[in-house]
């Protein structure tokens, strides 16, 4: 098996057909195999051992998808395969210290904060703020202990293990995640900041990370997922988060991806809509050798609203993949998609969007657009926008373009006394900005503005001329 981490991996990947077809084979055994030497291990009510049972048989059943797969077609998983990820050792040092937490926080603001490390908690790194009555925010494997029947209708129900092979490895080995639980009418002013740390010392860790989030009807919330590394350690991070959005409530979500760069990250997002539901979510991602986020949004009731922004920024060999489908299965509700992708250096960048349409979902409004900006000439992406429409009383729309920066708009800002080079970093900004300008929340704006200008060249600078 291959040991190289992250880019190096996958820059080296240069299999034919048929040996990733075997690698993707001897890697569902030997994960098959992990299964049955640790299942006697986990514990868990009868129903989620059920569960388990049947989401590796499954899996075994599925195999890791490779090329052949429509809708892996564009990503090769080889490099992700071929590390001999574990689990990480129990009871084990992990190094993390609430000083090197720092960096994903957001400045000034006030958060709820649990820290989960390789899939665990820690409570040791959390900080749990007052709440509103009847909010709950806990550790799952702790919800599973104490009161396992509250989670029994929800957990698993939206996230199909029988139709995905990474949510079927994740709902047969997940251990702990984060449990969010608004209940009716209820408020939550300040930010819930979940934090998810992927870390390696002695060799390449999985982590499978499971959360559930539910709110009441006419219940609002802020939920900030981060994912958090060093280089250049080697992980795997597989998550799953479910979504459950009662009527009427309103939710902003964040998903910041920020792991090492020698970090593999495939993560399944699943949001459930009832009637008049209001559902923001916001996916950064900065790094990883290969990331994969898939979204999936249902309107299950009238009336409800999405809004998926996301903004991918891969460089030198990373590869960036952002799948997402919504589903309005029910009239009158809105969809509105804008993703922007920035590629540099020999980075690969996939976004696939599907707006699916039902027959009895008339008076949907609908619009997708994804534009990529590729800054070196070997940088490549494949943008596929796609509409199934099955009524005849919408408004739907989608585009998608990819393309330099305008010269026009470089000429201009040189011609004002700014050099060349600034120019250009500058106008790659405002191409990011226009996603980062959709974030509510100031903080979380201003951290994801440093961030950007952080993976510009003499970002300082920029920032100075802004």
């Amino acid at each position: 098996m291959d040991r190289r981490g992250g880019a190096e991996a996958a820059a080296g990947s240069r299999l034919r057909p048929g040996e990733i077809v075997a690698v993707a084979l001897d890697a569902k055994q030997t994960y098959v195999a992990e299964f049955a030497s640790a299942e006697t291990d986990r514990s868990g009510p009868s129903w989620l051992r059920g569960i388990r049972r049947s989401a590796i048989e499954r899996f075994d059943a599925l195999g890791f998808p490779t090329q052949r797969h429509e809708e892996w077609k564009f990503t090769n998983l080889a490099p992700l395969l071929r590390v001999p990820f574990k689990p990480p050792i129990l009871g084990g040092p992990d190094g993390v210290v609430a000083e090197k937490l720092e960096p994903f926080a957001f400045g000034i603001l006030k958060t709820t904060r649990l820290v989960f490390v390789n899939g665990r908690y820690a409570p040791r790194l959390s900080y749990l703020r007052p709440l509103p009555e009847g909010v709950r925010i806990a550790s799952l494997a702790e919800v599973l202990r104490q009161d396992p029947g509250s989670l029994e209708k929800d957990l698993t129900r939206f996230a199909r293990f029988q139709e995905d092979s990474f949510v079927a490895l994740n709902t047969a080995f997940f251990i702990d995640g984060a449990y969010v639980d608004v209940p009716k009418n209820a408020v939550v002013d300040e930010p819930i900041h979940l934090v998810f740390v992927s870390t390696s010392r002695d060799r390449p860790t999985v982590a499978y990370p499971r959360n559930l989030i539910r709110l009441g009807a006419g219940s609002q919330a802020t939920v900030i997922e981060t994912y958090a590394g060093w280089a250049p350690e080697v992980t795997f991070t597989n998550a799953v988060t479910e979504i459950v959005a009662g009527p009427a409530c309103v939710l902003e979500h964040y998903k910041i991806q920020r792991e090492s760069e020698a970090a593999f990250h495939v993560a399944t997002m699943t949001v459930d809509q009832d009637r008049n539901s209001s559902v923001s979510c916001h996916s950064m991602s900065f790094g990883g050798a290969l990331v994969r986020n898939y979204v999936h949004t249902l309107f299950r009731a009238e009336g409800g609203s999405v809004a998926l922004n996301g903004l991918f920024m891969p460089s030198g060999a990373q590869q960036s993949d952002h799948y997402t489908r919504i589903d309005h299965a029910a009239p009158a509700c809105t969809s509105l998609e804008l993703y922007r992708g920035i590629l540099g250096g020999k980075s690969r960048g996939v976004f696939n969007g599907n707006i699916y349409v039902r027959k009895d979902a008339q008076k949907t409004v609908a619009r997708q657009v994804n534009k990529n900006l590729l800054l070196s000439k070997e940088a490549f992406v494949d943008s596929t926008p796609g509409l199934e429409i099955l009524a005849d009383d919408v408004k739907c729309s989608h585009a998608s373009t990819i393309g330099q920066l305008d010269e026009n708009a470089v000429f201009y800002l040189r011609s004002r006394g700014i050099d060349e080079e600034n120019a250009r970093h500058i106008l790659t900004y405002a191409f990011a900005s226009d996603v980062v300008n959709q974030v509510k929340v100031a903080p979380i704006r201003i951290k994801l503005d440093q961030l950007i200008l952080s993976r510009l060249p003499k970002g300082a600078e920029v920032g100075e001329t802004l």
